[in-house]
């Protein structure tokens, strides 16, 4: 098994004074179907002690994953998953639903009582924070959404253990959902390719076309 994700990168942050750090990833980017999740885990940078066995989402099997959800849960000052549906992808880009599910998971943690000081996201880019900033020279209210400080990490997933432990939340609860789509349409075998482009679920949509839970903006086929 890979190295244990740590909480030294996350710490650094105190320097500036934060102390409640927010780590942030998602799940369900490149799938054709299905919604995108974006799960959060927030930990006291003062207080919080490490987590042995987490590790990125991707790296564990199904039931060490399944397993890790409460553990991760209890350990977390707050923890919450938010999504956006395909059709909200194909309305919004799959950057403006991102941004969607993201402030979903971050208001779902402040109305649990915590407002962490900063962010930090996996990857490269940040589609949190608002699209649309506030102007002197413009009227329009601001765009709502998180409004801490976004740090990027790229493959935070690999090193930081909020992040790691936030794509534990995002991934076992979208599978979920997947497993629970697949009831309702077994053709394309979300309970197998969790909406992702496999070889057999591209067969289906040959056979079958998209279901009302594909990205039908995307190029499916």
């Amino acid at each position: 098994m890979s190295a244990a994700p740590t909480l030294d990168y996350e710490r650094r942050f105190r320097n500036s004074g934060a102390r409640l750090l927010a780590g942030i990833d998602e799940v369900g980017r490149g799938a054709l179907a299905g919604p995108v999740s974006v799960g959060i885990a927030v930990v006291d940078l003062e207080r919080q002690k490490l987590l042995t066995d987490v590790r990125d989402s991707k790296l564990l099997k199904v039931a060490d994953r399944e397993r890790l959800v409460p553990v991760v849960r209890k350990w977390s000052v707050a923890a919450a998953v938010g999504h956006a549906s395909a059709k909200e992808i194909d309305d919004l880009g799959i950057i403006g639903a991102l941004r969607l599910a993201g402030n979903r998971a971050w208001f779902a943690v402040l109305a649990a009582g915590v407002m962490p000081d900063v962010v930090l996201l996996d990857g490269s880019h940040n589609w949190l924070s608002p699209d649309r900033q506030p102007s002197l020279f413009d009227d329009a209210p601001a765009e709502a959404g998180c409004d801490a400080p976004v740090h990027t990490l790229v493959k935070a997933d690999m090193q930081c253990l909020s992040v790691a432990a936030a794509s534990i939340l995002a991934k076992v609860e979208r599978d979920a959902m997947m497993g629970e789509l697949h009831t309702a349409y077994p053709a394309y075998g979300w309970d197998e390719n969790k909406g992702y482009g496999t070889a057999a679920h591209k067969d289906a949509l040959r056979t079958a076309g998209p279901s009302p839970h594909h990205r039908v903006s995307w190029q499916l086929l």
